[in-house]
């Protein structure tokens, strides 16, 4: 397993002027970058090029750190804007709601971000003003995370990189021309038939604070750990990609309504400072896991995708698929952190 980016007495090496000015200088080269394909519409607000159609807009958003997440998933066929906040931090309602405004066509906006208490508080904030302004909106909220709270109260689960399928197919029905109540319930549809479970082999160090995240030894793993650093449901000593597998589809099969005979879809997402090499081969043991199950895997995705800065480890999800989850999936699109 990768073991993370080299430490300079305790603190972590890192490509940055002033920490603080951090967020805004990755932004701006983030669209100085991808020009082609996004644009700077106001302060921490990225938006897509122009849509070839009047269409439900789709906003997500959330804290830095977790790159390309969420400014790589504004593009044709995904988010039409994304709110930026600072590392690990929701970002402001006047941020959000400079966001609603980007992707607004007239058809209203749909609002798609993880489970977290800031972010919630200020897209809600955003959303009430935007209300104001004639513009309807509508929220899905991403609970993909088994690891932080029972199948009782999903409702209290956080948004980790299933953000990413649930993203990907309300941008795909909000592309078809679907109206706002349809795109929504393909959000929830989806939000609905995806799980994840991580594992943690490194904390990370959000700039400027000179100090890990959170302690972990050099022989310790921890699973269940949130992508900014909440605790996890198992700290041990480290194991194996093939065991850790077992550990993630274990819970994650445990968390569907039914263990056995699903096509599935299946990411294994790099935290930061893990291997493509590590990646393929905890896929491996997944999928193996997976179809060992009686299940079929028929889609995949290894890769960054929701990181948490230069975290080492990986996080596992799975989402079970209809015939309209599959065929939205399958539809074109292109963004920088999501091409199809």
């Amino acid at each position: 397993m990768a073991q993370g980016p080299e430490k300079r007495s305790g603190v972590l090496k890192k490509l940055l002027n002033d920490p603080f000015d951090a967020v805004d200088e990755m932004v701006e080269g983030f669209v100085a970058a991808h020009e082609d394909l996004v644009r700077l519409v106001g302060p921490r607000v990225v938006c897509r090029k122009a849509a070839e159609r009047t269409k439900v807009g789709i906003v997500t958003g959330g804290g830095s750190g977790h790159e390309p997440a969420f400014l790589g998933y504004v593009g044709r066929g995904l988010a039409d804007a994304a709110a930026i906040g600072n590392v690990f931090a929701a970002p402001s309602p006047d941020v959000c709601l400079e966001a609603i405004r980007a992707a607004s066509g007239g058809l209203g906006v749909l609002l798609l971000y993880g489970n977290y208490s800031g972010d919630i508080l200020n897209f809600g904030i955003a959303a009430e003003r935007a209300a104001a302004e004639g513009i309807a909106t509508r929220t899905v909220v991403v609970t993909d995370d088994v690891a932080s709270a029972g199948r009782v109260e999903v409702n209290k689960r956080r948004g980790i990189a299933g953000d990413v399928f649930v993203i990907k197919c309300a941008g795909a029905m909000a592309e078809r021309g679907a109206s706002l109540d349809d795109v929504e319930r393909v959000a929830r549809d989806a939000n609905r038939a995806t799980h994840s479970m991580g594992v943690a082999l490194s904390a990370c160090e959000v700039p400027g604070s000179e100090r890990l995240s959170f302690e972990l030894a050099d022989d310790e793993m921890e699973i269940g750990l949130g992508i900014h650093g909440e605790p996890g449901v198992r700290r041990g000593p480290l194991m194996t990609a093939d065991e850790i597998a077992a550990i993630l589809v274990e819970a994650l099969l445990a968390d569907l309504d039914q263990p056995t005979g699903n096509d599935l879809a299946l990411l294994v997402n790099g935290l930061g400072a893990t291997a493509r090499l590590d990646l393929y081969v905890l896929y491996r043991a997944a999928r193996q896991g997976l179809e060992r199950a009686g299940n079929r895997v028929s889609r995949s995705l290894v890769g960054e995708y929701v990181t948490s800065l230069e975290m080492a480890g990986a996080s596992v999800t799975v989402t079970t698929l209809n015939a309209e989850l599959a065929e939205l999936l399958d539809a074109p699109a292109r963004a920088v952190g999501f091409v199809r």
